[in-house]
């Protein structure tokens, strides 16, 4: 397809898209601002590759994948940031690296996934809801499958420590 047939493609697309983009990045990113911002990026990078005719197939699918990239980019940036100002020695304990529970109170674990350090939020985000492989978050934060391993087992650990206490996990039991 031609640059100026992909375009408008990209124009009709806009519309649809939108809130499906949007609606992709506000529950990962936590934060109206960032998700917008991320969103306007999303976009202007789609505008780059129809100018370049670097657009495989223009869909809502492909928008989506554009910004899992921009959300890896932003928390990359993040991490960063939050390195220069905080060094973390903690290596993780093979031992604690038990089952994950999965059934947690959504809005909790939300706020808690949002206070987390950015590599830590990342990790989680898209092992357990974006249902990447090990492997595959390994390849988006340009790690190793080993350093991924131990990330994740760093990042459930900071995860279950910041959890409101919860009864039956050793929390005070209410009931």
């Amino acid at each position: 397809m031609a640059a100026d047939d992909q375009g408008d493609a990209l124009l009709a697309l806009y519309d649809r898209a939108l809130p499906e983009v949007y609606g992709y990045l506000l529950p990962r990113c936590g934060a109206r601002a960032v998700a917008e911002d991320l969103t306007s990026e999303v976009f202007l990078a789609a505008v780059d590759a129809v100018r370049r005719d670097a657009v495989p197939d223009l869909t809502v699918a492909w928008l989506i994948g554009v910004a899992r990239h921009k959300l890896v980019d932003h928390w990359r940036r993040a991490a960063r940031e939050e390195r220069r100002l905080h060094r973390v020695a903690s290596e993780p304990d093979p031992a604690e690296d038990d089952p994950w529970d999965a059934h947690l109170d959504a809005v909790a674990a939300r706020a808690v996934l949002a206070d987390l350090g950015a590599h830590h939020r990342a990790a989680l985000t898209l092992r357990y809801l974006d249902g990447l492989s090990v492997p595959e978050v390994a390849r988006s934060l340009d790690r190793t499958v080993h350093a991924t391993e131990a990330l994740l087992v760093r990042a459930r650990r900071a995860f279950r420590a910041a959890l409101p206490d919860r009864p039956g996990e050793g929390g005070h039991d209410h009931g």
